[in-house]
């Protein structure tokens, strides 16, 4: 396809991602004036971890948002896994619900009524419950993935090899979305991921010495604002899997940067003819 001078390709390429859930732990603790205090060691390194297990927290106790404060990223806390590999929501998340499901109901036992800010008035003291997930055989029963479809549309001109992505639709099959604005936000970043793949970044290692010369920004490019496409569209697929943890999420960290390359690839492909099966997608291979 063309447009003027331009080279037009579309690609797609499926995306599939683990479940990973691992031990986790936290506490919960309810204060008179019907605030709750939740803890847990987890990190937040830009994902929302902060935001959506405040979202988990007050949903659990039944308490306003702001009525919560969740407190992370302190070793003295309620042991929490490594951030990373998709399972912060499922396993930090599931602690969490537990945590505060357990502090809401003996409140409620103490106080013997169906009203927590009430109860909690009238006993006066804080109430705490502390709870530890772990996963059990459910993943040796079950395949448990996350699943996405992304589209890409590509133009590239030949006469000097210029390639830019104009357009990524992304839908993923990722369980539950607890945040959807949150999770919108993480499947952008990985298609702007995807594209610093697909056609920037290298890692050159020197042979003589195993070491990286280009592990700088100078000498090792990743896409800014001007690289990325205009539209860049989320579907997210409602589904619910009962298997998979309590809170019945799958992750988004990495799936959301998992087909991007591929497709892209592919849309290169269908504007040139060029299959280019090594990364980054630099002008000389498509000369």
């Amino acid at each position: 396809m063309r447009e003027g001078r331009w080279l037009i390709g579309w690609g797609m390429a499926t995306a599939n991602y683990p479940m990973n859930y691992a031990p986790a732990s936290a506490r919960a603790r309810l204060l008179p004036d019907g605030t709750a205090e939740v803890t847990s060691a987890a990190s937040d390194m830009g994902p929302g971890t902060w935001t959506s297990m405040t979202q988990v927290a007050a949903e659990a106790l039944g308490l306003p948002i702001e009525r919560v404060k969740f407190t992370l990223g302190d070793t003295r806390l309620p042991r929490a896994p490594v951030h990373g590999g998709s399972l912060t929501m499922a396993s930090v998340g599931s602690a969490v619900q537990a945590a505060c499901r357990k502090a809401r109901e003996d409140a409620l036992a103490r106080g013997r009524g169906s009203d927590l800010a009430a109860a909690l008035r009238g006993l006066e003291q804080p109430v705490e419950a502390s709870a530890d997930v772990e996963p059990g055989d459910a993943s040796r029963r079950f395949s448990m993935h996350a699943f996405g479809a992304v589209f890409v549309e590509v133009a590239v001109d030949p006469e000097i090899a210029q390639l830019r992505v104009r357009r990524i639709v992304g839908a993923y099959g990722a369980g539950r979305i607890v945040n959807p604005k949150l999770a919108r936000s993480q499947c952008i970043g990985g298609m702007i991921g995807g594209i610093g793949m697909a056609l920037m970044e290298h890692a050159v290692v020197d042979p003589r010495n195993g070491r990286v010369p280009n592990a700088n920004l100078a000498e090792y490019p990743v896409p800014v604002h001007a690289d990325a496409p205009a539209q860049m569209d989320v579907t997210f697929v409602d589904e619910h899997d009962p298997h998979v943890n309590p809170l019945g999420v799958k992750g988004l960290g990495e799936i959301a940067m998992v087909g991007v390359a591929p497709a892209i690839t592919n849309a290169v492909f269908h504007a040139t003819g060029k299959r280019i099966r090594e990364l980054p997608i630099t002008p000389d291979k498509l000369l």
